[in-house]
């Protein structure tokens, strides 16, 4: 169960990591959607940086998880030991 824990913890950052990678990569074409440099007319540079902050709290959650299921596996050891 766990690793599980673990497992779910770790894939979550990743994914979030990966997020985040994307939205920098939106704000820095400065919202310009495209090949064709037609401007973003949802939000422009709105929504990129909403979605930054959304990953940069979805990697701290999931860096929570990982940090409590850690925290677990070392209080079980203890108790076996």
């Amino acid at each position: 169960m766990i690793n599980n824990t673990l497992g779910i913890g770790i894939q979550g950052i990743q994914d979030g990591i990966q997020g985040m990678d994307n939205a920098a990569r939106r704000i820095a074409r400065g919202g310009v959607d495209g090949p064709q440099g037609t401007a973003n007319g949802s939000g422009g540079l709105l929504e990129p940086m909403v979605d930054l902050k959304l990953y940069e709290r979805s990697v701290e959650a999931s860096a929570q998880v990982v940090k409590t299921a850690d925290e677990t596996l070392g209080t079980l050891l203890d108790i076996m030991a």
